[in-house]
């Protein structure tokens, strides 16, 4: 069993995502950041940085117990346990960490400031959202380029789709619109229609 720690945010669909799709055992543990859980002593014994996601897996390599943090990480890690979705093949496996780092690195990270400075923040800086915004916009341009010439990011339907997923959705659908990317457009609904996304995105447990 899996014990996944996680909150409703970009980061925290992430693995949501990844043990839908793998069907491995797990259990979601809610970590209120309204209430700043991620700061409790106990949890920062799981994860040294106080950030969703984490997992705790007492079953990892050789019986070992395994605590780990970082959405990137975690999707590895993942996909390496099920066999599932993170290819065996080298070639294959260094065009899926491409975007997986890509996507857990600069897309959510920038994502993230365009969602702080143009929605949550109540002080109002016109430049950094300005900047922001255009940064989005360019990487949206990014994707929907590269999946002119690709069905999935890395392939195959993989762990490099699941980390851009969440940031496409929350911002690119809801705050920026798709109409000009249109092959991020097919991409984001394919995925959205898929059965255990939609069981990621359901009801967050009470």
């Amino acid at each position: 069993m899996i014990d996944c720690y996680t909150w409703m945010t970009d980061n925290g669909y992430k693995p949501r995502m990844m043990l839908e799709e793998t069907g491995l055992a797990h259990r979601i543990v809610p970590v209120n950041l309204r209430e700043r859980a991620q700061m409790s002593p106990e949890f920062m014994k799981i994860s040294p940085g106080h950030k969703i996601p984490a997992i705790v897996d007492d079953d990892g390599p050789g019986g070992t117990r395994v605590t780990l943090c970082e959405s990137g990480a975690i999707l590895k890690y993942l996909g390496e346990k099920a066999g599932k979705f993170y290819p065996s093949d080298p070639a294959a496996r260094a065009k899926v960490d491409q975007w997986l780092f890509y996507g857990s690195a600069t897309f959510t990270t920038l994502s993230q400031q365009f969602g702080h400075w143009t929605i949550r923040s109540p002080v109002k800086a016109p430049a950094a959202q300005q900047h922001y915004e255009a940064n989005l916009c360019d990487m949206l341009g990014i994707l929907d380029r590269h999946l002119a010439q690709s069905e999935y990011f890395g392939g195959d339907y993989s762990i490099a789709d699941m980390t851009m997923y969440s940031d496409v959705h929350l911002h690119g659908v809801k705050d920026i619109g798709l109409t000009d990317y249109p092959n991020l457009k097919r991409w984001h609904d394919a995925i959205e229609a898929r059965p255990a996304v939609q069981r990621a995105w359901g009801p967050f447990p009470a």
